[in-house]
């Protein structure tokens, strides 16, 4: 066990909250009657702000970089476990200022907004580390239809909403959407940005979800959208700074061992963490979705990807993307620390779209070399609407995501 915890995630996604249920005592250095002095003690002093009972929570430590190495040098004194608890909703301007990496006394948690298991909106009869595990698939039923998951999309995974009725949820996604392109993309480094681009970059990545895409697309979307064009440089500095404050959340190409000699895609494929900023990033509610089923499958997709990384992050596993320049493609693979994976195509339903993307995650299953990796451990189609999770008769499940758990 590590002597502390870094816990990173974008705003409003609960870490304080969750963070506060484990901690004995707290430090909020951003509290806006005792910032002025929090940041002058830990630039005096940081070891004082340190003191109290373990694990001490420090909430918003970015702003005051140097209780990182201060707390890194108190783990090593104090050579105990679970001693501080670090939150933070962006990485640190002062870069420089961090002398050492916290390898070895910091555990790293990436904490996202809620799956739809954790907000209550997934029944949860197919576990993904059951897959992993070789248990039984049991039918199941769900009973969501296309309005439930187009609310679903648009409401996304705040903590926040949970109790609110659905007109008043749907605004979270709004507001977070202003605040990160009025101020929070200017705030993470200092650098002043105009609101009106980070707009347009925001609604250009939101229409190129799941798609692998370059900068240079995207500022040609842009500039066939918007009369004021942006540099390939600005795009990247704006995209940036919303990866810094863990607004979008690229995925990165699955290498594996192929029979076939295709060249494998490298590019990442383009998206937002949570999919109720996409939508809100192009204006769009629940009924826009509903009317337009190809942006809602998009959107979908991102709503499918976020859940599994929280699910594949709680059984050590990673998410990724495969295609090839054959053009085959699998929009999740799910690989394991310990080698396992699983091969995932997303579809909103429909048995001509679920035909076509298990003969996807069969053709790729046919590519693999399995003599050296492993076989998958399932091909699975994750869908929007079903009745039921069934297993087909050629081995592939198709599971509704109302179904899904860690």
């Amino acid at each position: 066990m590590s002597g502390g915890v870094l816990v990173e995630g974008m705003k409003w996604c609960g870490k304080t909250t969750t963070a506060e249920i484990a901690a004995r005592s707290a430090l909020y250095v951003s509290k806006p009657d005792e910032i002025k002095n929090n940041l002058m003690l830990a630039d005096i002093d940081p070891a004082a702000l340190l003191n109290g009972d373990t694990p001490r929570l420090i909430d918003e430590w970015q702003v005051a970089p140097k209780l990182w190495d201060a707390a890194r040098y108190e783990i090593d004194r104090r050579g105990l476990a679970g001693q501080f608890i670090f939150t933070g909703s962006s990485v640190p301007v002062e870069n420089d200022s961090i002398v050492h990496t916290g390898t070895g006394r910091f555990a790293r948690l990436r904490m996202r907004t809620m799956s739809l298991f954790e907000s209550g909106d997934s029944i949860g009869s197919v576990s993904l580390k059951g897959l992993f595990d070789g248990e039984g698939f049991a039918t199941a039923e769900c009973s969501h239809d296309l309005s439930d998951v187009a609310y679903l999309i648009c409401r996304g995974g705040w903590p926040g909403v949970l109790n609110l009725d659905r007109s008043d949820a749907l605004y979270q996604a709004f507001e977070y959407f202003d605040a990160v392109v009025n101020v929070d993309i200017s705030h993470v480094d200092g650098v002043r940005r105009s609101p009106d681009r980070a707009k347009r970059l925001m609604r250009s990545y939101a229409r190129n979800q799941g798609a692998q895409v370059s900068y240079s697309t995207i500022r040609s979307d842009i500039a066939s959208n918007d009369v004021d064009s942006m540099t390939e440089d600005t795009i990247f500095s704006y995209a940036d700074a919303l990866r810094k404050i863990f607004v979008i959340e690229d995925i990165t190409a699955w290498n594996p061992n192929l029979r076939s000699k295709s060249a494998i895609r490298s590019s990442d494929t383009r998206y937002f963490a949570d999919p109720s900023i996409a939508v809100a990033s192009l204006g769009l509610g629940p009924k826009d979705l509903e009317n337009d089923l190809n942006t809602m499958g998009l959107f979908f997709e991102t709503l499918c990807v976020r859940d599994l990384r929280i699910y594949s992050q709680a059984i050590d596993g990673e998410v990724y993307h495969f295609r090839d320049k054959t053009g085959l493609e699998v929009d999740a693979v799910v690989h394991l620390r310990n080698g396992s994976y699983g091969l995932i195509e997303i579809k909103l339903g429909g048995d001509r779209l679920i035909d076509e993307a298990a003969g996807s995650l069969k053709a790729l299953r046919d590519r693999l070399d399995v003599t050296k990796m492993r076989s998958p451990s399932f091909l699975m189609v994750l869908c929007a609407v079903g009745k039921y999770a069934f297993k087909r008769s050629d081995g592939v499940l198709v599971v509704p995501i109302g179904c899904l758990k860690d």
